[in-house]
């Protein structure tokens, strides 16, 4: 054996530590692999903006659709419920009819759910369709970016994923804006039919393009032994967990019985999903695949990279809009020059994927987010400029694509070839988990701090203040003047109180901001737990286990 090691070291550990025979090791595409790369992430950027565009829509399809505010976030819920069940489910669907045949399914099943989304009369059928919509849009984000994994060879996956990591890091920062311009000028429908000629497309290109690797065997006899109960614990863990997430701070939390029901529903189906699939003999998630120590971090790593992105990109617009006074528009373009930058800094980072190990540079990335984090407490004020909104965009978008890239391809690393649908499946699965739960835990510590401030400020609105004195008098003079001496008074304390009301709001920002930059200093710390790796080297067999 140490013969054949000196002789031919990647011979060696290509039948050691791969358990797939020779030719499939060195399959490749038929195509120019960046074909691929390109057409699978078009339909993925699809899906991923439809998961925001709806956003700033609500009020007009409720409005539409003679529905009230809160019944029409259910557009949302609905739509993030389908996706998180189907997310990590790919790999089985895989095993059952193919990669490629699967991921095309998807693409049919989203376009002709948009279609009808943007007919639907009533908003029990849209929300109808926007179930089957999340659902079939699922499975487009892992498969993509497991065709992509399958296409490269392993010292070009990061740039690769560099194309990915811009596709799930741009789409959700334009969908707003892309749907608030469509709205005003247009209708709410188009958001959803503007999907149809791209999923046209996307069809089209992935059936002619796309191939599935030897390795990837479709077997439909699987579908007679479906894991029902598996899926039925999934359904209930992931229906519990956004509903309680979305709903949460709307209900005050668990202050709500309605609330506390969906929080049982999600720590009885999450108990349930693993202790079945653990010793389920076919699993419809492999979730023995977190015995790989590297993996294993990879997915709690991405599951906070995805909070931090998914907050960053609600917490700044929200507080352009809310406090700033900034139309959708205005405060969506105010984040475009962070696109811009990630143009140039995502190919830059998957080009140092092949150079620098992922350890260093996720450490890197994280280093990053507590100087973005830090700077964004700073200028978060009530007198931010445009320019100023623009700059903090592009500077919280530069530590993206060091994680983003680093981490995805480091969950590869150790990985049997076979397993890359599961991988894939559970790393978009926990990257969105992460972000739904980061987003409902910043807004609601954004009202929780908000409200200490003011409690905080209120005790400064004394007769014994100075400074409170001399401002109700300025205050009271200006409006007595304009609006007649009686009111002069209450509209002073009017105005003060609600310049307060906005200081503490404001407060409340950077506080969180504060917050979520301490939490990087954590991650840096638990990215060093990263196994080392050589960059750009193939992925070993299925070592690492613990």
């Amino acid at each position: 054996m140490s013969a054949l090691q000196s002789a031919s070291p990647s011979l060696a550990g290509a039948t050691l530590n791969n358990p797939q025979p020779l030719p499939q090791a060195r399959w490749k595409p038929r195509v120019n692999p960046w074909l691929i790369a390109m057409t699978v992430a078009l339909a993925a950027f699809m899906e991923v903006l439809d998961t925001s565009i709806a956003n700033v829509a609500l009020p007009h399809i409720a409005g539409s659709l003679g529905a009230s505010i809160n019944e029409g976030t259910w557009v949302l819920t609905s739509y993030l419920v389908a996706n998180a069940i189907v997310l990590p489910m790919g790999a089985w669907a895989s095993s059952v009819m193919g990669r490629r045949n699967f991921f095309l399914l998807c693409i049919v099943i989203f376009t002709v759910a948009s279609f009808l989304c943007g007919a639907a009369p009533t908003l029990p059928l849209l929300l109808i369709c926007r179930i089957v919509q999340g659902a079939g849009g699922g499975g487009m984000q892992p498969m993509a970016q497991a065709i992509m994994a399958d296409s490269f060879e392993p010292q070009k996956r990061g740039q690769a994923f560099a194309l990915y990591g811009l596709v799930a890091v741009l789409a959700p920062s334009i969908g707003p804006t892309l749907g608030g311009w469509i709205t005003d000028n247009f209708s709410w429908r188009w958001i959803f039919f503007i999907n149809i000629p791209v999923g046209i497309l996307a069809f089209l290109l992935v059936s002619r393009l796309v191939d599935d690797p030897p390795w990837i065997k479709a077997d439909i006899s699987k579908l007679r032994h479906m894991d029902y109960l598996g899926l039925s614990f999934l359904i209930l863990a992931m229906g519990g967990l956004q509903i309680m997430l979305d709903k949460g701070e709307e209900n005050d939390w668990f202050s709500s019985g309605f609330i506390r029901l969906f929080a049982f529903l999600f720590i009885f189906g999450i108990a349930g999903l693993i202790l079945w699939e653990w010793n389920h003999k076919s699993p419809l998630i492999n979730l023995k695949l977190f015995r790989y120590k590297n993996f294993a971090i990879c997915c709690f790593l991405m599951a906070l990279v995805g909070g931090v992105l998914n907050a960053n990109t609600v917490l700044q617009p929200q507080f352009m809009q809310q406090l700033l006074g900034w139309t959708a528009t205005t405060a969506g373009l105010a984040l475009t020059a962070g696109g811009v930058a990630l143009l140039f800094v995502m190919p830059m980072a998957g080009y140092a994927t092949g150079k620098v190990s992922a350890r260093w540079l996720t450490v890197v990335g994280f280093i990053l987010f507590v100087v973005s984090f830090r700077y964004a407490a700073m200028v978060t004020t009530l007198d931010m400029t445009f320019a100023s909104a623009s700059w903090l965009r592009v500077i919280q978008m530069l530590p993206i694509p060091f994680c983003f890239i680093s981490i995805t391809t480091a969950a590869y690393v150790g990985m049997p070839r076979e397993q890359s649908n599961q991988v894939a499946g559970l790393i978009n699965f926990v990257r969105n988990i992460g972000g739904s739960i980061l987003i409902a835990l910043t807004n609601s510590q954004v009202t929780s701090r908000a409200t200490w401030h003011q409690q905080h400020l209120q005790n400064t609105m004394t007769s014994a203040s100075i400074a409170f004195q001399q401002q109700t008098q300025a205050l009271t003079g200006f409006f007595g003047a304009a609006f007649g001496s009686p009111n002069g008074k209450g509209m002073a304390l009017a105005s003060i109180y609600n310049q307060l009301n906005m200081q503490a709001q404001m407060q409340g920002y950077q506080d969180v901001y504060m917050e979520l930059s301490w939490m990087s200093v954590g991650l840096v710390v638990l990215a060093f737990l990263l196994s080392k790796n050589k960059p750009g080297a193939a992925p070993a067999g299925p070592t690492g286990m613990h």
